[in-house]
């Protein structure tokens, strides 16, 4: 994919001339090590040689010599020293990148955390700023670390990502290059201490570095990319042709404790379509805020939170008939797809329950509406 002539430095050098806003450029690759910071560097040098004030605002070597080398030559924003729990760490200098105004800047490691205290919580937040600030932005990221992917990623590898961006991040970008290693070179290169240090090696190659793990990753990857140059064709070239327009909608209620996995899933679907979509919450009257747990209320704010991250939007409505509340936003909204979490129902439940699924699957159809149940 980053051989695409279209994909090149000198591409995104003629994007940030021609326009007053800040574009975003994203590497992404498989896993660490493929050679995203590398690349990075290396379009920093080409850029800097056509005469584009670019900076590195944060650059992780990770110890690595032939990275490290790269950054010699480079103008650098001193990085902001904050103290906390006695210790000195580093962050990014947001306000100097801001004052600065480069016209291009370097930001690694996009699914970052933030120190708690500064003024954003992650690393994305002070890239979107920076872009706002109509600032050019080249940054890196893993797919392990998109939203949607969490429950992919943990089934492939095993492994809980806890640092994510939302879909919506990768979605804004004017580029995405997939860096791209077969799954033996990536092992070959851990293996000569290329990835990590020595001391690191022996865990990497028995946890995320399994050849199976690493094969399923690369192919998310190449899946992604695939469906950020697709969603660009439907967006930039006419079609001749009319065809259907995705609308897709996710519901999810209070006790759902499957809510997460639907709206992740339904935003990789959405993602796939480039499609709009929702996320509805109908708060029946046994779900009123004065019934409902203390800790079942903060599960439906976060999967609330989770919803409108991944670019959903969120529609609320109270009401004793969720069969008619669901069909009235499908109507309303022109809702092609419904989505909704597999029931765990015992039989007998299913059995009362069974006037009322055939009403809301009539009225689905007669609006030529599918609906997808999620495991």
């Amino acid at each position: 994919m980053e051989t695409d002539e279209n994909k090149s430095p000198e591409h995104f050098l003629e994007l940030i001339r021609n326009s007053k806003k800040g574009k975003f450029k994203i590497y992404i690759g498989m896993a660490a090590g493929v050679g995203k910071t590398y690349r990075m560097l290396q379009e920093a040098h080409m850029l800097l040689k056509n005469g584009c004030n670019v900076v590195i605002g944060f650059i992780e070597t990770h110890n690595r010599r032939e990275t490290a080398q790269l950054t010699e030559g480079l103008p650098l924003v001193p990085r902001h020293k904050v103290f906390y729990k006695g210790k000195e760490l580093e962050e990014m200098d947001l306000k100097a990148i801001l004052q600065l105004q480069p016209e291009v800047v370097l930001v690694d490691e996009l699914a970052h955390s933030n120190i708690p205290g500064s003024k954003n919580e992650k690393r994305w937040q002070d890239v979107m700023e920076i872009l706002d600030a109509g600032i050019n932005v080249i940054s890196a990221v893993n797919i392990q670390h998109l939203e949607s992917l969490n429950n992919v990623v943990k089934e492939v590898t095993g492994v809980e990502v806890s640092e994510r961006i939302p879909d919506q991040v990768l979605k804004s970008a004017d580029e995405v290059v997939n860096i791209d290693l077969t799954a033996e070179d990536l092992i070959n290169r851990l293996k000569a201490g290329n990835i990590y240090t020595a001391d690191k090696i022996t865990t990497a190659l028995n946890n995320f570095f399994k050849p199976e793990s690493i094969l399923q990753l690369r192919e998310l990857a190449l899946k992604e990319v695939a469906g950020q140059i697709e969603r660009k064709v439907e967006a930039e070239v006419p079609r001749n042709v009319s065809f259907r327009h995705e609308r897709i909608l996710a519901c999810i209620s209070s006790n759902d404790k499957t809510a997460k996995v639907v709206i992740r899933k339904t935003a990789r679907l959405a993602s796939y379509y480039n499609a709009k979509w929702w996320v509805l919450y109908i708060e029946t009257p046994r779900e009123s805020p004065d019934k409902i747990p203390l800790d079942i209320q903060r599960h439906l704010i976060n999967n609330f939170k989770l919803a409108t991250e991944s670019g959903a939007e969120l529609l609320r409505l109270k009401s004793d008939n969720v069969a008619a509340a669901i069909t009235q936003v499908v109507e309303e909204n022109h809702i092609t797809t419904v989505c909704m979490g597999k029931p765990r129902l015992s039989l007998i439940k299913i059995i009362l329950a069974t006037n009322v699924f055939n009403q809301l699957l009539k009225k689905l159809t007669s609006n030529n509406a599918d609906l997808i149940i999620m495991s």
